[in-house]
């Protein structure tokens, strides 16, 4: 069931008394190592991947260090985020790239974004928004496609899609917030199993059976 229209004040009024100001988790000094740690990321807890970045920016720290690194380097490294040998093919190709294309630097432009290897919207979104200031979407990691699914913000199921319900629903300058509120919110609160719901203050938002439950 979607939230009805008068409800959404309400509901960015008591998400914003929970997460007043918001940021990724992810520990970076540079849009390079933003963009790395999102990549490392995926299917992978932001505490696991603080916990190798530290030795993997120490030893390459930008995009032409990372260039000249070996795939088995890279992977020795980050072997413990999982899909290590995707992840370091994405590092590798994606540090080539910037530094023969870009000079090294990270361009601040979603579609140049994309073209890099292991960027899709999400990973886009997040160094745009983190690094830039520049808010072009909606980032929809697993939380926000849980949390916008729950509470009535998405009938969808597909990120693009629950991207472009939360772009429409939302006036752009929550866009950013927005996401990462919902990602504290599902990592300490609305959890995939076994949710606090008797702790959340957004409890009342939430489908039961199909119905809310207020």
């Amino acid at each position: 069931m979607l939230l009805k229209k008068d409800e959404l004040p309400i509901l960015i009024k008591d998400l914003k008394k929970l997460y007043p100001k918001t940021k990724t988790a992810l520990n970076y000094g540079s849009a390079f190592q933003l963009l790395c740690a999102v990549i490392l990321s995926a299917q992978c807890t932001d505490a696991r991947v603080n916990m190798v970045t530290p030795k993997l920016f120490a030893k390459y720290p930008d995009a032409k260090a990372m260039s000249q690194a070996s795939l088995q380097e890279i992977e020795t490294i980050i072997k413990s985020t999982g899909f290590y040998h995707a992840k370091a093919k994405s590092l590798s190709e994606t540090s080539k790239a910037l530094f023969e294309q870009y000079r090294g630097e990270v361009p601040a432009d979603m579609q140049k974004l994309l073209k890099l290897r292991g960027v899709a919207r999400k990973t886009a979104n997040v160094v745009l928004q983190d690094f830039y200031g520049i808010a072009e979407g909606v980032v929809v990691d697993t939380h926000v496609k849980r949390l916008s699914y729950r509470i009535g913000l998405s009938k969808n199921s597909e990120p693009l899609k629950i991207e472009r319900d939360l772009m429409k629903l939302l006036d752009k300058k929550y866009w950013h917030w927005i996401s990462h509120a919902l990602i504290w919110h599902g990592r300490g609160i609305c959890h995939a199993r076994g949710p606090k719901c008797e702790q959340c203050p957004l409890a009342s938002y939430c489908p039961k059976n199909g119905v809310k439950t207020k």
